[in-house]
C-alpha cells in the first residue's frame, strides 16, 4: 500500500506496516522496529510516558527549592564547561519571567546535538540552586510550533525515545502528529470485549480509550484510559492462566494412593518434629497425588522453613511405589547441598538415589544414565544436566524444580517431557509478592510455608559504612576465635583490589571477592583457615571448596553470591556482605539466610559503600524486618519483576503502562473476570467471546503451548 502524496489517502488498517503511516515512511520505520513498533497497531499501543499539563506550568520566577516541577522556556544559551575536576553540557533557558539553568554531567555528546538556540522546550525537574536556580540532568521535550501556544486545560502526551529514533526526528512532537493523522485515516478498531462486559466493569471503548491516552481531554480521561488498557493487558495473561490451569487440571496423573514403606521409614526416623506448616503442605501434596489429575504445585517457603524436607517426603511417596523422581536445582553447589541431604536422612531405608550434574565424571555417568533408564534409580538430584537428550528415566512420574524461577518454561517443559503427565512440584525460597504469584504463577495451586522451625535462632542485621570495617571484622573475629564459622560475600569475581587507606576513608570503591580473599587472608585474618568459592570454579573445585568448609576444615569462607541458596552450615553464625547496596533486597534476605542455622544466632553486617541515602533506605529495610514477603514486595517496587524473575518466565506482551508492584487492584479484578468467564466457556466457543480468542491466537501465541481452545 504506496503512501499517496496528492489526493485522499487511503485508509489505514491496525495490520498496515507503520512505515505507511503519515511522516513515518521505510527509514523511520527501522528506527520504529527496533523498539517493537512493526506495525499502525504497535503504533498506537506505543503510549506516552508522561504527560505536560499546560495547567500545571510554574514561571522560573515561582520556582521553590527542592520541588520537581514542570517549565515551559526558550534556548536562550548553551555550551560545554569544564573545572578542575570534571566537565558538564549547560542549556539556559528563559520563560521571561527568570532564568534557569540545566545541567548534564553525563551523555554530553548526545544532549549537546539536540538543541538550539530559541528552541522552545517542555523541562522537567527537581529545582535546586547553585549561584542559580538549575535543574540537573531533567527531562527535557521539544515543543513544536503548535505547542507554543498555551491553551487552557491542554495535555500534552511525552513519548519515550531512543536516541535512534529522535536521531530520525521521532520526538514527542512527530509521534502527536503522526498518531493523529492516523486516527483520521484508521479503519473503526474492533473491540474485543462485547458491550455487556464493558458495562459490567466500567471500560470505555477501546477506541475510545487509545485515542484518550494519546490525547486525553482531561485528568479524568487520563485515569480512565489507562485504566482500561492495564485491564486489557492483565485480563489476556489471566486468561492465559485460566486456560492453563483448566487444560492442566483435566490432564491425568499417576494416583499415589498410600503413604508407602519410604515415607513411612523416613518420616519416623526424621531427626525433628515437622512444623504445623510442613504437616499442612504435605496434607495438600498427598490430596494431589491421590486425585488422579497432574498435581502443578508452587512451594514457596522462606529462606529456612523447611521445603527440602517436604521435597523428600513427596520423592518417597511416589518412590514407594517404584515411580522414579527428578530435582532439578539452578546450581550444582544447590544440587549437591539436596543429595548430601537426602542421603543423610535415608540411611535408614533403602531409595536409590543419584547426583547427576555437568561435572559427573564420564564413566560415572554412563553407568547412572543406564541405571536410570533402566529404573534401577528412583531418585535423581541435578543441575541442567538432567534436561539433556541422552538423560532418559523409566518411569518419570514427579519432578521437583527448586528455585524455579531461575529456569525457564523451554527448560521446565524439556524435563516433564522425559515422563508421562508427571507430578510437578516447583519450590522457590524466594518469597513471591501476591501480584507477582497471580500474574506469574497464576496457573499453580500455592501452598506456603509461612513457619520456621522452633530450633531457628534469629539473625541480627546491621548497616555499617566502610569507615566501620574495622570494627566488623573484629566482630567476624571473636565468632571465629568461638570456634565459629563465617561468611564474607562479594559482589563480583574481579575487580579492584581493596586498599587499607581506601577502607578507612570509606571510599565507594568495588570491592571483589578474588582481590578481597587476598586481602582477608593475608592482611586481616593470618591466623585463621580461609577458603574461597565463586561460580566460575570447576565443579569438583567448588566442591572440595564446600566439603572442607562444611567439616570445619576451613573457619572463613570468601565468596560471590553463589552461596545465596542451599548452603547449611551450622556453625556458621556470622556473615559480612561487601558493597551491599549492589544487592538486591531478596537477595540480601537469602544470603544472611546462610548463617543462624544451627544453635547459636546469627549475625549479618551489610557495608554500605556507595549508593547514598536511598542506598540506606533500602539497606534499612533488611535490618528492620525479617519477613521475606514484606521484603519481596519492596523488592518489587525498588527493582520491578524482570530483575526479579527473569523474562523468560513469562514471555508475555509488555507496555510501559504496566507497574506490577501497584496494579495489584486491576490484576485482581482481570483475574477475576478472566477465570469467571473461562469456567462459562472453557473454550470461547461463544460468539461474543471469539475475538478474545482471535487476539490470544495472534498476540500470545508461543503462550498456548499445553492449552487446548478447540
Amino acid at each position: 500500500m504506496p503512501e499517496m502524496s496528492d489526493g485522499p489517502q487511503p485508509r489505514l488498517r491496525p495490520s498496515d506496516p507503520v512505515q505507511y503511516a503519515k511522516g513515518i515512511g521505510p527509514v523511520r520505520a527501522e528506527a520504529l522496529a527496533e523498539v517493537g513498533v512493526e506495525t499502525v497497531e504497535d503504533l498506537l499501543y506505543y503510549f506516552p510516558r508522561r504527560y505536560l499539563d499546560r495547567r500545571n506550568i510554574a514561571a522560573i520566577a515561582d520556582l521553590k527549592i527542592g520541588e520537581r516541577t514542570v517549565v515551559m522556556a526558550r534556548v536562550v544559551g548553551q555550551g560545554l564547561k569544564t573545572t578542575r575536576r570534571r566537565r558538564y553540557f549547560q542549556v539556559t533557558v528563559t520563560d521571561e519571567t527568570g532564568v534557569l539553568v540545566c545541567v548534564w554531567f553525563n551523555g554530553i555528546e548526545w544532549i549537546r546535538n539536540r538543541f538550539k538556540v530559541g528552541d522552545q522546550l517542555a523541562i522537567f525537574g527537581k529545582v535546586e540552586y547553585y549561584k542559580h536556580l538549575q535543574m540537573i540532568h531533567p527531562e527535557c521535550d521539544l515543543l513544536g510550533e503548535d505547542d507554543e501556544t498555551p491553551q487552557t486545560g491542554r495535555i500534552l502526551p511525552l513519548y519515550p525515545g531512543t536516541s535512534g529514533l529522535k536521531q530520525k526526528g521521532l520526538d514527542s512532537r512527530r509521534f502527536r502528529r503522526v498518531i493523529q493523522g492516523c486516527w483520521e485515516r484508521l479503519v473503526p478498531v474492533a473491540d474485543h470485549f462485547s458491550p455487556g462486559f464493558r458495562h459490567k466493569l466500567g471500560l470505555p471503548e477501546l477506541t475510545k480509550a487509545l485515542q484518550q491516552i494519546h490525547a486525553p481531554d482531561d485528568d479524568a480521561w487520563v485515569g480512565k484510559a489507562t485504566h482500561r488498557l492495564k485491564f486489557d493487558e492483565h485480563f489476556f495473561q489471566q486468561l492465559l492462566m485460566a486456560l492453563r490451569r483448566r487444560s492442566l487440571h483435566t490432564l491425568p496423573g499417576r494416583k499415589f494412593p498410600e503413604r508407602g514403606p519410604i515415607l513411612t521409614r523416613i518420616y519416623r526416623d526424621l531427626p525433628f518434629t515437622l512444623t504445623r506448616a510442613q504437616v499442612r503442605v504435605m496434607q495438600e501434596i498427598r490430596s494431589d497425588l491421590q486425585s488422579g489429575r497432574m498435581m502443578n504445585r508452587l512451594l514457596q517457603g522462606d529462606v529456612g522453613s523447611g521445603k527440602t524436607v517436604v521435597a523428600l517426603l513427596a520423592a518417597a511417596i511416589v518412590a514407594g511405589q517404584e515411580a522414579q523422581v527428578a530435582i532439578m536445582a539452578p546450581t550444582e553447589i544447590l544440587a549437591e547441598q539436596h543429595y548430601r541431604a537426602f542421603r543423610a536422612l535415608t540411611t535408614g531405608v533403602d531409595l536409590p538415589l543419584a547426583l547427576l550434574t555437568g561435572s559427573t565424571p564420564r564413566t560415572e555417568r554412563e553407568t547412572l544414565l543406564a541405571d536410570l533408564q533402566q529404573g534401577r534409580i528412583l531418585l535423581v538430584v541435578g543441575t541442567h544436566a538432567l534436561i539433556q537428550e541422552d538423560v532418559a528415566l523409566k518411569d518419570l512420574a514427579l519432578l521437583i524444580v527448586d528455585e524455579q524461577h531461575r529456569f525457564g518454561v523451554l527448560q521446565r517443559g524439556r524435563l516433564m517431557d522425559k515422563g508421562v503427565y508427571p507430578h510437578v512440584l516447583a519450590m522457590t525460597a524466594t518469597p513471591i509478592p501476591r501480584t507477582l504469584a497471580i500474574t506469574y504463577h497464576g496457573d499453580m495451586d500455592v501452598s506456603i510455608l509461612d513457619e520456621l522451625p522452633g530450633d531457628r535462632r534469629p539473625v541480627t542485621t546491621e548497616v555499617v559504612g566502610a569507615d566501620q570495617l574495622a570494627g566488623a571484622y573484629d566482630a567476624v573475629r571473636r565468632e571465629l576465635e568461638r570456634g565459629r564459622q563465617a561468611f564474607v560475600v562479594y559482589p563480583v569475581i574481579d575487580g579492584q583490589a581493596p586498599s587499607e587507606s581506601n577502607s578507612r576513608s570509606g571510599s565507594a570503591d568495588l570491592r571483589s571477592a578474588k582481590a578481597g580473599f587476598v586481602h582477608l587472608r593475608d592482611k586481616v585474618f593470618p591466623e585463621f583457615k580461609l577458603g574461597y568459592l565463586q561460580g566460575r570454579m570447576k565443579g569438583t573445585a567448588k566442591e572440595e571448596v564446600m566439603q572442607a568448609f562444611q567439616a570445619g576444615e576451613l573457619q572463613l569462607l570468601v565468596s560471590t553470591t553463589v552461596v545465596e541458596v542451599g548452603i547449611d552450615v551450622p556453625k556458621a553464625t556470622i556473615m559480612l556482605v561487601e558493597n551491599a547496596e549492589r544487592f538486591g533486597l531478596t537477595q540480601l534476605h537469602q544470603l544472611r539466610g546462610r548463617v543462624g542455622r544451627g544453635a547459636w544466632a546469627g549475625r549479618c553486617i551489610l557495608v554500605q559503600r556507595g549508593g547514598g541515602e536511598e542506598a540506606a533506605r533500602r539497606l534499612g529495610i533488611i535490618a528492620r524486618t525479617a519477613d521475606g514477603f514484606e521484603i519481596a514486595d519492596e523488592d518489587l517496587k525498588l527493582r520491578g519483576p524482570g530483575e526479579l524473575f527473569g523474562d523468560q518466565q513469562h514471555g508475555f506482551h509488555r507496555t510501559q503502562l504496566i507497574d506490577l508492584a501497584n496494579d495489584g487492584p486491576v490484576i485482581r479484578a482481570a483475574r477475576q473476570a478472566a477465570f469467571a468467564l473461562i469456567r462459562q466457556d472453557p473454550q470461547l466457543r461463544r460468539p461474543e467471546h471469539r475475538p478474545l480468542k482471535q487476539v490470544l491466537k495472534q498476540r500470545y501465541r508461543q503462550q498456548l503451548d499445553f492449552i487446548t481452545l478447540g
